[in-house]
């Protein structure tokens, strides 16, 4: 492992799964409960939020397919959500557990969403945070959330172009991202975690899988979608966004969703997309509320 997971009091590990190598952190009793960061992050996402978790909770942080510590296939099908999330699943298995709440944020979300649709008797419920349906993202594109996600259709164009243009100052591109999407600068990142985000990052294989998973989103994973628009998740689910961030600012969060989740409830989170990172104990506080709601 190239030293990207730093979450206190939890052990790191590596599983063979569904053919790739899958890297995650645990710690923790109590039912289980599956955390899936975004891009262009670790598991290290969690560092503040998961120890709250584990006091209630057995917590597992993984590193999605392409990011992390984990595998990085070759080609751009392999970065569809449908197989990142059959490596969660086949790794929640194999550590015993055939049900589990799934909470993902970003591109851990999207992956959680698909997991949730490909295999709903695994998922006891499902928590999306800051994003709304891949489907509507592409198929009803705003001038404005155009803009604010550019990096959707730049990273999209075929290898190694964006690749070869971020190069010139790849930190550079990386925290522009991280500021770019409201609500946050680097004053708001942990430091240890940043570091371990920039280790990640920097890693040219990782920079091109990661890169494949925004091809995917367009060349397999509409495609997917469009298949099982009339497919909902029927589990409980939170709908988690930043108050400050481009989803609240460009969407009605709950319209968005209700096409997709037959049972569903929002919640706000101080901060903007990064608001894990910006906000670590009220996300705690808002994940509790609702995984406790469910065993009451």
């Amino acid at each position: 492992m190239n030293g990207t997971a730093m979450i206190t009091g939890f052990e790191d590990h590596s599983l063979h799964v569904n053919g790739q190598d899958i890297a995650f952190s645990l710690a923790g009793e109590g039912p289980p409960v599956l955390l899936l960061h975004g891009f262009p992050q670790t598991r290290a996402l969690w560092a503040q939020v998961a120890p709250l978790l584990a006091q209630r909770y057995s917590v597992v942080a993984a590193d999605l397919r392409g990011y992390g510590d984990s595998s990085k296939p070759d080609g751009v099908e392999a970065m569809s959500f449908r197989n990142m999330g059959a490596d969660q699943l086949a790794l929640m298995q194999a550590l015993g557990h055939e049900t589990f709440h799934l909470i993902g944020h970003d591109r851990g979300g999207r992956t959680a969403h698909r997991l949730a649709l490909d295999a709903p008797e695994a998922v006891a419920s499902l928590t999306v945070m800051d994003i709304v349906p891949t489907h509507l993202l592409l198929s009803d594109l705003s001038k404005e959330v155009a803009r604010a996600y550019y990096h959707w259709f730049f990273l999209s164009q075929p290898a190694p172009v964006p690749e070869t243009l971020i190069s010139a100052d790849v930190d550079a591109f990386f925290h522009s991202c991280l500021t770019g999407w409201g609500g946050a600068g680097l004053a708001d990142f942990a430091p240890e975690q940043l570091d371990a985000y920039r280790r990640a990052w920097r890693d040219p294989a990782c920079i091109h899988t990661m890169f494949n998973d925004y091809r995917a989103a367009i060349d397999v994973d509409f495609a997917l979608d469009n298949a099982d628009l009339s497919q909902k998740v029927t589990c409980p689910a939170l709908v988690a966004y930043g108050a400050d961030g481009a989803m609240a600012r460009h969407y009605d969060m709950a319209a968005a969703w209700s096409p997709r989740l037959a049972n569903m409830q929002t919640t706000t989170v101080p901060g903007g997309h990064f608001f894990v990172d910006q906000s670590p104990e009220a996300t705690a506080a808002a994940l509790l509320t609702f995984l406790d709601s469910l065993a009451a």
